[in-house]
């Protein structure tokens, strides 16, 4: 008789958001875009490199998170 638990290497989906210590896997800049791979394992990138190879990423992609539109969210300034 096995007494041994069946175990499985997937992972749940990170949803959690990307912050300013999460850094683009080719330059360094701040990520705003995650991605999930198919194969496993994921990739950050920065708005400039998320556009740069958003078509490739779409082919390989299980699940991805943009946060992009962070970078155009316009910040109120104090009125006196």
């Amino acid at each position: 008789m096995r007494n041994e638990a069946d175990v499985t290497t997937a992972l749940a989906p990170n949803t959690a958001a990307l912050s300013a210590v999460d850094r683009c896997d080719r330059c360094g800049a701040q990520a705003y875009l995650r991605v999930e791979l198919q194969s496993g394992g994921e990739l950050l990138f920065c708005a400039h490199h998320a556009r740069e190879h958003g078509d490739k990423l779409k082919e390989i992609a299980a699940n991805v998170v943009d946060e992009t539109h962070k970078l155009s969210a316009t910040p109120t300034t104090p009125t006196d």
